[in-house]
């Protein structure tokens, strides 16, 4: 076995120590591996990363036999990386600000941040799903924040965002609902909680609150909305990653894009709710605002159970009892869709070489990795991470893997593709013709807890990674039905 070799660097504002066994070499501050020797088939190595800080993670593998790893096209090991900060074992996490920022009249954005000392570092917004907010993204505040500027903003009609006062009119005085008067207030005029609506509000932020192009995170509809500022406005976005985006929303045509067909429909989301569609939101929003149907949904988009859930739960609850919520959930409901689709906004973001990332829970039921792998055919550079187990919100189910994948992106970035990428610090050379499969373990709250990680390579087959998850699927009915 060649010598052990130990380096200690420095990478700007994340220091770590790595130490690895193997035949290394010191290259421009960057510890890296001897590739022609990885990549000669049929040798046995060794392999013992050990990576200490708040950004890197420590990579433990067995003798594996190389050549027998290329012939499966999957290279295999463990990686340990931190969890989130335990402020009882006496790690500081950041601190969360809160603030709001009236956008327009009697329109107020709410957002968290923190960070903000970190005045040399790198800018990151998250952008929450529907229903939630940016207490969503708290895990993400306190750990990232210690790193970077993050904030994380809730979305107009959802969240703290919701209106201050009724958009409509009320000539009697028994309405329990806003926005179910006789007309719209003038600020409320044409109101309409939409996509356009979001993308500029996201636009505002960034450049009135944030002031500077930021790297960009949404999960689920803050996907979406994510990639729609960056297929519009890229000099905004130094990069976007996705976290279980929904690649469609609005089911009525926009009125820009489609004039004629839009007027074939009669009501649109603005304010106030036509009569008939009041009494429908009644019916509707009863049931999904009770907390048992607000647990339920919780325990669908989350596969790990032992997840707590409790601050989303009672925030989410809190949410429902707002007086503006019924109304603001048939705008959203009946809004039209973006002046672009998904797919075109996929499209200009690759005309115009948007940095694009994806993470994605595999077990997901709403929007299962399928979607994440279309992307993944469609920009075939974007690092395509999946995680299993998780659902549809891997950053709160599993904030540990998530955060050290998007440390370990924005450095890649940042430093111009000279740091490598998350799971690729030890140098596969192949790694776009395959997969890169890790088990990846984190402490948290005194116990270690660990899932599986895969990196899909540039070439990887899309067909082949749709046989994969129907096959996954298949196996886990299969084993539900098992006795």
């Amino acid at each position: 076995m060649k010598d052990l070799v130990m380096e200690i660097i420095s990478h700007n504002f994340l220091p770590h120590c790595s130490v690895v066994t193997w035949n290394c070499k010191l290259t421009n501050n960057r510890l890296i591996p001897n590739r022609s020797n990885i990549s000669s088939p049929g040798i046995r190595k060794s392999r013992f990363v050990i990576r200490n800080g708040n950004s890197d993670g420590y990579v433990v593998g067995e003798n594996e036999d190389l050549g027998s790893l290329s012939r499966r096209g999957e290279s295999k090991s463990k990686v340990l990386i931190p969890g989130l900060p335990d402020e009882s074992n006496g790690e500081s996490a950041a601190q969360i600000s809160r603030s709001h920022r009236e956008w327009k009249p009697n329109l107020t954005v709410h957002y968290e941040k923190s960070g903000c000392g970190n005045l040399e570092a790198p800018a990151v917004l998250f952008l929450p799903g529907f229903g939630v907010g940016s207490f969503h993204y708290e895990k993400q505040l306190t750990d990232l924040g210690r790193d970077y500027r993050v904030w994380a903003i809730d979305f107009l009609g959802q969240g703290l965002s919701l209106p201050t006062e009724d958009p409509t009119t009320i000539s009697g005085d028994n309405e329990t609902f806003w926005g179910f008067g006789d007309e719209a207030e003038p600020w409320a005029d044409q109101l309409v909680y939409s996509l356009d609506l979001w993308r500029d509000q996201v636009q505002y932020i960034v450049e009135e609150v944030i002031g500077e192009p930021v790297y960009i995170a949404g999960n689920s509809l803050g996907g979406y909305v994510a990639l729609y500022l960056a297929a519009t406005h890229p000099h905004l976005v130094k990069g976007v990653t996705l976290l279980n985006a929904t690649p469609f929303w609005g089911f009525f045509p926009n009125p820009v894009r489609s004039p004629v067909l839009s007027r074939l429909f009669p009501w649109s989301g603005t304010f106030p709710l036509p009569p008939r569609v009041r009494k429908l939101t009644e019916l509707v929003w009863q049931k999904i605002s009770d907390p048992e149907s607000i647990a339920e949904i919780l325990k669908q988009v989350y596969k790990d159970h032992s997840t707590n859930v409790d601050k989303v739960f009672s925030r989410i609850v809190e949410i429902t009892q707002h007086p503006a919520a019924a109304a603001s959930f048939a705008s959203i409901m009946f809004a039209p869709g973006g002046r672009l689709s998904f797919s075109e906004a996929l499209s200009r973001c690759k005309k115009n070489n948007v940095n694009i990332c994806l993470m994605y829970g595999r077990e997901d039921p709403w929007v299962g990795p399928i979607w994440g792998k279309r992307i993944k055919r469609e920009m075939p550079n974007a690092p395509y991470y999946e995680i299993s187990p998780a659902g549809h919100c891997p950053h709160d189910e599993v904030p540990e893997v998530v955060n050290y994948l998007m440390r370990g992106w924005i450095k890649h970035l940042e430093s111009g593709g000279f740091e490598a990428l998350p799971l690729l610090d030890d140098g596969e050379e192949d790694w776009e013709q395959s997969r890169i499969a890790r088990e990846i373990e984190f402490p948290r709250e005194g116990w270690k807890k660990a899932v599986n990680l895969w990196l899909y390579g540039s070439k990887y087959s899309f067909w082949r990674g749709v046989g994969e998850s129907f096959r996954a699927s298949f196996i886990r009915v299969f084993r539900r039905k098992s006795p």
